[in-house]
């Protein structure tokens, strides 16, 4: 599917729900990935308060995780502030961020949820999805589901459930002493394959590199 226009982003929220759901219909939670050179993180800064966001995309090789290029991009925000509906939010930057890059990844991280998401279909599955490519959501805190406390054992994990009582990601222990992070498929890609990404992709802190260095670099100034 090609890149969405502005036109595609002006819904309303109900709209938007209507949308995440008929998309829905083409995720894939298998993997379908192939060799894998570059990986990419994505995060975003739009501040309840403010009228603009901003978005950064930093690429690094893998596994060496070294960054290869750094892609930013800063613009008004329409859409409200609705949990659920972030990506209406979120993705009209990154794609224009997205396009900006001349070595695109195999692999992307987005700072936020994938699968584990009320209509299991967060940031990362749209823009999967939406891109066809392979996708993983990192969130620093869950969205909904319940869990046990992983053991303080790096790389220990347990899944996340939903309220629904299907599996929906995992929360995963990537640093002994601090707090989890939650992993969850994006777009063609399996709950095991996802969290093992993340595992590769962790350099000593809690939160993997490429959201790591995607967060550091959307908020420099």
């Amino acid at each position: 599917m090609s890149i969405p226009g502005p036109q595609f982003w002006r819904v309303t929220p109900q709209e938007g729900i209507a949308l995440q759901l008929q998309l829905r219909e083409r995720l894939s939670l298998s993997d379908n990935i192939n060799e894998v050179n570059l990986v990419a993180g994505v995060d975003a800064s739009l501040p309840r308060s403010s009228k603009q966001g901003r978005c950064a995309i930093v690429v690094l090789s893998f596994p060496e995780l070294e960054i290869v290029q750094t892609a930013i991009h800063s613009a008004d925000i329409d859409f409200p502030y609705i949990p659920g509906l972030l990506a209406f939010r979120e993705l009209p930057i990154f794609f224009e961020a997205w396009q900006k890059l001349t070595d695109k990844p195999d692999l992307v991280f987005f700072d936020g949820q994938g699968y584990a998401h009320p209509r299991r279909f967060g940031f990362a599955c749209m823009a999967g999805v939406l891109l066809d490519l392979p996708t993983i959501g990192c969130a620093k805190s869950r969205m909904i589901g319940d869990y046990e406390d992983p053991p303080q054992i790096q790389a220990a994990s347990s899944s996340l459930i939903a309220p629904e009582g299907d599996k929906i990601g995992d929360v995963v222990r990537t640093k002994v002493g601090s707090k989890p992070v939650f992993i969850s498929p994006g777009h063609e890609i399996s709950f095991k394959t996802a969290t093992d990404y993340a595992l590769r992709c962790t350099r000593g802190y809690r939160i993997p590199e490429p959201t790591r260095l995607a967060h550091l670099a959307v908020t420099s100034r």
